[in-house]
C-alpha cells in the first residue's frame, strides 16, 4: 500500500493553498508546480501531498479526503483552494462538501472507477462553489461538454493529452502550462481574503 505525507511551506496563514497530484504525475510535474510556485510567490502556505509508491483510488479517496478535512479543521479561517491534477480530482465531492475552491486539472469524467467525479462536476454551477476545470480534448478521461454545462470556469486545451501537452507542439505545450497557470492565479485572485 501506498504511504503519503504532507510537506508545508508556510506563508501567511489565511491563503491555504493544497496541492493533490496524481498517481504517476508529481506535484514537480509542470501543470501542477508552476500555478503552486505563483500562488507561494505572493504568499499562499502550500500543503502538498507526497506519495511513497502508487496509491490505488480506495486509498487516494481517503487520504485526498482527510488532507482537505484536516487542512479546514487546522485553519479554519482561512481562504482554501484545491489544486488537484488526475488521480487528485477524487477529492472534488469533498472540497464541494467542504465549500473549498478548487482548480481541478484533468478531472476523472469518463471513467466508471470515479462516478462521484464526474456527478460534482456536473453540479459545480449549483454548488455556489468556484472551480476551474482544466482538461485536453486528446485526452480520453476529458468531457468538454460536461464541463462546459457544469457552471464552473473551464480552459479546454486543444489537442491537449492527460498530462495538458500537445504531441508534437512544444510552443503549444508551453502555452497551455502559461494559460493554466494564469487561470489558477486568477482563481486564486478572485477568492483570496486578505
Amino acid at each position: 500500500m501506498a504511504d503519503s505525507r504532507v510537506l508545508v511551506d508556510d506563508g501567511e496563514a489565511g491563503l491555504v493553498l493544497t496541492v493533490l497530484p496524481g498517481v504517476g504525475y508529481t506535484a514537480e510535474g509542470p501543470v501542477l508546480a508552476r500555478p503552486a510556485e505563483a500562488l507561494r510567490a505572493v504568499g499562499w502556505t502550500l500543503r502538498t501531498v507526497v506519495w511513497d509508491g502508487r496509491p490505488d483510488f480506495d486509498v487516494a479517496r481517503r487520504v485526498y479526503a482527510d488532507v482537505l478535512r484536516d487542512g479546514v479543521a487546522a485553519a479554519p479561517d482561512a481562504t482554501h483552494l484545491v489544486l488537484a491534477k488526475s488521480l487528485g480530482t477524487l477529492a472534488l465531492p469533498v472540497a464541494v462538501e467542504l465549500g473549498l475552491v478548487g482548480a481541478w486539472l484533468t478531472p476523472l469524467l469518463t471513467t466508471d472507477r470515479a462516478p462521484e467525479v464526474r456527478d460534482a462536476a456536473a453540479g459545480l454551477g449549483t454548488s455556489g462553489v468556484p472551480a476551474l476545470l482544466v482538461g485536453g480534448t486528446a485526452d480520453g478521461l476529458w468531457d468538454g461538454a460536461l464541463a462546459a454545462a457544469s457552471g464552473a470556469r473551464v480552459l479546454e486545451v486543444d489537442g491537449g493529452d492527460h498530462s495538458l501537452e500537445v504531441d508534437g507542439d512544444p510552443g503549444r505545450t508551453a502555452q497551455a502550462l502559461a494559460g493554466v497557470t494564469a487561470a489558477v492565479v486568477d482563481l486564486a485572485g478572485a477568492v483570496a481574503v486578505r
